[in-house]
């Protein structure tokens, strides 16, 4: 019924699930597959094909939102009937949603309708690790429902703890795990942190650009920001210390490994000034360090430089296994994790154990090392891909890390003086997400700067787009 060859070449052949939507498209449009059909389950559909059960669901998933299958519990996908509406990939209803801080902190992460996710901070469905997971949760599967009924331990899954202080000591960081505090993903680690040390009215130093959620968060708890330069080497040292002796501030928030949005991460002599500074001016460094294990070089780590003395730790699982895995951990002195520790409890009582026990049995047992090599290969890949286009089309790119999720690159053309927004604004028009500079400065000003996540940016259309829109 459905005429489906898959293509695994790498490079510019579409994704397979682009390629499984298109071909059940052909069958529907040739009548091979006609109104009421049912279509293999996804288990069925992945075995045939050699497939991931995670592809053939994407693919599935997408058509139901086209309005070529429908789904309903037990009965499986089928074709949707002729008067079905929206049988077309871009419904005439569609409107894009509005560019706004409301959208970027929540809609987009239920927000299907967009095709191409150029601006998002994710990895690709297909691309996760389900092995691992599918084998985690067989584990929690076994376990007796009354050891994961209660609340769990306030520091959150011990066996995890131990797991987190020992991969850390790898990368010579001699910690233990009474010094590993889970939480739900770095975003909620950095907010037990900003409520523990900082108070309203404080001023604190961030990256300019900078982590957009971070600064969203310190805009609520009523911090005073002020930015410091960020490039591809690195902290901008000197400004640092001027802002430094100028604000008084309590603390300095930063990426280290392949920062996001530049993708560039800090060099050693970098990180030996950024740690000197802090002690010469009391200041607090809050690491986050998310994208580590994505990276494929030798980035400092100013934790283990500093020995956990004025530098507070975080890390987490969402870029490597999934997003849906809320965990997250902070690290630190024993006393400033016990003040965490409360502040974690007070706002939200204890992390859910059974995440944090599929995390755990995804890293023994799950392959978790092949997996990262892999993912470190195709994003290594697609870098190569993508900045070939940014080449081509005359975009300043800040940093070529090769690795990690991001690109950071200047616009071209018009765009260049005008600023990025307004080509965001044009590009979900025609259902491509950007994410322009402006989420990821401190004063929300227009830049023509614009953070590219490579594993949704290999997309001919997209580039067909920036083309056409005087971006070149």
């Amino acid at each position: 019924m459905i005429d489906f060859q898959p293509d695994r070449a790498r490079g510019q052949a579409p994704t397979l699930v682009e390629q499984l939507v298109a071909a059940v498209q052909r069958a529907i449009e040739t009548q091979a597959l006609r109104p009421g059909m049912a279509l293999p389950s996804v288990r069925e559909f992945a075995r045939q094909y050699a497939m991931s059960t995670f592809t053939v669901a994407s693919a599935y998933s997408r058509l139901v939102s086209q309005g070529w299958l429908t789904a309903r519990p037990g009965a499986g996908y089928r074709v949707a009937a002729p008067e079905t509406p929206a049988r077309r990939a871009e419904p005439l209803s569609w409107e894009p949603p509005r560019l706004n801080d409301s959208w970027l902190l929540s809609d987009i992460f239920a927000d299907h309708s967009i095709p191409i996710k150029s601006g998002c901070g994710w990895l690709p469905g297909e691309w996760l690790n389900e092995e691992g997971l599918h084998m985690a949760l067989r584990h929690l599967g076994r376990v007796p429902a009354m050891r994961i009924a209660n609340y769990g331990h306030p520091y959150g899954y011990a066996p995890l703890r131990e797991t987190i202080a020992a991969g850390l000591a790898a990368h010579g960081m001699e910690v233990d795990a009474s010094q590993v505090l889970l939480t739900q993903g770095v975003t909620h680690g950095l907010d037990t942190v900003i409520r523990t040390l900082l108070r309203p009215g404080d001023t604190v130093l961030v990256e300019q650009p900078a982590y957009a959620n971070l600064l969203q968060m310190l805009r609520l708890a009523g911090m005073r920001t002020v930015a410091v330069p960020r490039g591809a080497e690195g902290l901008d040292c000197e400004a640092l210390e001027r802002a430094a002796a100028l604000h008084r501030p309590r603390a300095l928030f930063i990426n280290t490994a392949l920062q996001n949005p530049s993708g560039a991460s800090i060099g050693m002599a970098n990180a030996f000034r950024i740690l000197q500074a802090a002690e010469r001016h009391g200041l607090w460094v809050v690491e986050d360090d998310i994208s580590r294990e994505l990276a494929t070089g030798l980035t400092p780590m100013l934790a283990a430089l500093d020995g956990s003395r004025r530098v507070v730790y975080l890390g987490g699982y969402s870029k490597v296994i999934s997003p849906s895995v809320r965990v997250g951990y902070v690290v630190a002195h024993r006393d400033l994790v016990r003040d965490i520790a409360r502040t974690k409890m007070a706002v939200g009582l204890t992390t859910p154990e059974i995440m944090e026990r599929i995390v755990h049995q995804v890293i023994r047992e799950g392959r978790y090392r092949a997996h990262i090599e892999r993912t470190r290969e195709r994003l290594g890949q697609a870098h190569a891909a993508v900045a070939r286009h940014m080449d081509e089309l005359g975009f300043e790119i800040c940093a070529r890390p090769g690795a990690g999720l991001f690109l950071w690159a200047k616009v071209g053309g018009t765009w260049r003086e005008r600023g990025a927004n307004g080509l965001a604004e044009l590009a979900l028009k025609d259902g491509i997400w950007l994410a322009p500079g402006s989420y990821f400065e401190a004063s929300e000003a227009d830049t023509p700067w614009v953070r590219f996540n490579v594993a949704y940016s290999e997309a001919p259309e997209l580039w067909r787009f920036m083309r056409n829109a005087g971006a070149a």
